[in-house]
């Protein structure tokens, strides 16, 4: 950084000029790697050349304030990713001192963080890039929308379609971050739950531990999301509770379960920076596949169920995708709390399903299901029945599936209740517990019902759930009418962008 752009930052108050009468890491643990001995720039310690944290604690670039900065050397060893780095520079003597030294005016290392962020800002390093694999679903989705929206001028989303990054080719992930170079990877990628077992292996397990190794090499945080379709069924599920691993366990959970496990050994053995968020039961819009939630909706408003498919008082944990962004955001915030960690990410109070199945009955407006719950001896005879035909159609050349309801039937007829309290205890805690499926389903119902009922995919049902734009009835009846009334100013059905006028340009450039 030349030395304008230096005073520039500190004319800023973002940083105070180093104190020469305090010293810097490298003056205390005699590392050999500090300036002015000798050595190539790309030899020198990451902490003496980080200049955005000059002035720190007193220090010269980041000289106190080491611990924030991957790939610093302690002991002789390189802390390759910022996990290792700071769990294990609590206990360092240098930590110590600065912390005893600064007392009151120590800082922490999210207001560190952010001091790198600003200090990136007036250098023309304005945003934190950060990779999505899997931007197109319904987790994905909605992490770029709450990027972008939210806090677009602090990141740079990038989420490349599987042609440009697939997670089943290695030389795909190498390519592409090393074009790209993120500053953090989240991984929201799944194949389809019937998917088979050479998906589920290469997408959930090598793709997704591919991707942790290549974050790993970067030195970047890696957040990977993950499901509870890992764990047994039963109330107050902790995350280390798991099924056994085993080839009796369905191929997705099983793939999950492996993730899961190489994650925390790599933590544990090469310093990976990680985090599992496990999802529950997940409920939201912007979703294009018919899946979780969405496919037990289709199948009440296409009325192909006829009975409740469950037992009274089953329940199961559900998490909102709209609260889903906030807290990946806090987590990639506070690095220290979140890393090598794994957390429940579910509303605090779990559903019940024959009153969801009701509830969405009520909001279609239709007449089925019936109030009947079948048991799950007579429920598993159907299923059973079903696969056997299905395995009769293969020999004249028919490949059928058995739909995603069937294949875990018996998730209908047992609870799986999610601990929260962990979640509880961290520094985010239980956010919006008032915002459940109920209070969101009117919008959810109606966003679906619009989007199948335009392609066809169910029958009509209440007109008053259609979600039309201004004026879609006078364009059916009266265009003529609509035109003019457009045209006219009498009706305001177009947006207004004045706002993006530029006062200072005369009209003549417009």
């Amino acid at each position: 950084m030349s030395r304008q752009n230096q005073k520039a930052i500190k004319g800023d108050n973002i940083s105070p000029s180093p104190d020469p009468g305090k010293q810097n890491c490298w003056e205390v643990m005699q590392c050999g790697r500090g300036p002015g001995q000798g050595l190539d720039q790309e030899h020198i310690c990451p902490a003496a050349r980080e200049s955005r944290l000059d002035g720190v604690h007193g220090g010269q670039n980041a000289g106190r304030a080491c611990w924030v900065v991957a790939g610093t050397c302690c002991g002789g060893e390189v802390r390759g990713a910022f996990a290792q780095t700071i769990t294990r520079c609590r206990h360092c003597m240098f930590y110590q001192q600065v912390v005893s030294e600064e007392k009151k005016a120590f800082l922490d290392t999210v207001s560190l963080f952010q001091k790198l962020i600003e200090a990136g800002k007036k250098l023309g390093r304005i945003k934190r890039r950060g990779l999505i694999v899997g931007g197109s679903g319904l987790i994905g989705g909605t992490l770029m929308h709450y990027f972008k929206s939210k806090h677009g001028d602090a990141y740079e989303i990038l989420d490349p379609n599987s042609k440009r990054l697939s997670l089943r080719e290695p030389e795909d992930i190498k390519s592409y971050l090393e074009t790209y170079r993120p500053d953090f990877i989240v991984n929201c990628a799944i194949p389809p739950l019937d998917g088979g077992a050479q998906l589920a292996y290469e997408v959930n397990y090598l793709g997704s531990i591919n991707l942790a190794k290549a974050a790993m090499a970067l030195r970047v945080p890696f957040i990977h999301f993950s499901s509870a379709a890992l764990q047994p069924m039963g109330q107050r599920v902790a995350e280390d509770d798991h099924l056994p691993l085993s080839t009796s366990m369905p191929f997705y959970p099983r793939s999950k379960l492996m993730a899961e496990m190489t994650l925390k050994h790599l933590h544990e053995t090469r310093g990976l920076d990680y985090t599992v968020i496990r999802l529950g039961v997940v409920y939201g819009k912007h979703d294009h596949k018919i899946q979780g939630f969405q496919r037990l909706l289709f199948s009440i408003a296409t009325q192909s169920m006829m009975f409740l498919m469950t037992r009274p008082g089953v329940r199961h944990s559900y998490t909102h995708t709209e609260k889903i962004a906030p807290f990946v955001h806090h987590v990639l915030q506070h690095r220290e709390e979140f890393t090598g960690q794994t957390y429940h990410f579910v509303d605090p109070e779990p559903v019940e399903l024959s009153r969801l199945i009701l509830a969405v009955k009520d909001a279609l407006g239709v007449k089925k299901p019936r109030a009947i719950h079948v048991p799950y001896s007579m429920a598993s005879l159907g299923g059973y029945s079903l696969k056997l035909f299905l395995r009769m159609l293969r020999p004249l050349g028919y490949d059928g599936r058995l739909p995603q309801e069937v294949m875990f039937l018996d998730k209908f007829y047992q609870s799986q209740i999610l601990s929260v309290a962990k979640l509880k205890k961290s520094s985010f805690g239980l956010p919006d517990p008032e915002v459940t499926v109920f209070s969101e389903l009117p919008n959810i119902v109606r966003y679906y019902v619009a989007r199948w009922q335009h392609y066809n995919l169910i029958p009509t049902v209440d007109r008053d759930l259609l979600q039309t734009a201004p004026g879609t009835k006078a364009f059916q009846d009266t265009p003529r009418d609509l035109l003019e009334g457009l045209h006219s100013g009498r009706h305001e059905y177009l947006a207004d962008f004045e706002s993006l006028r530029d006062q200072d340009l005369p009209d003549s450039q417009f």
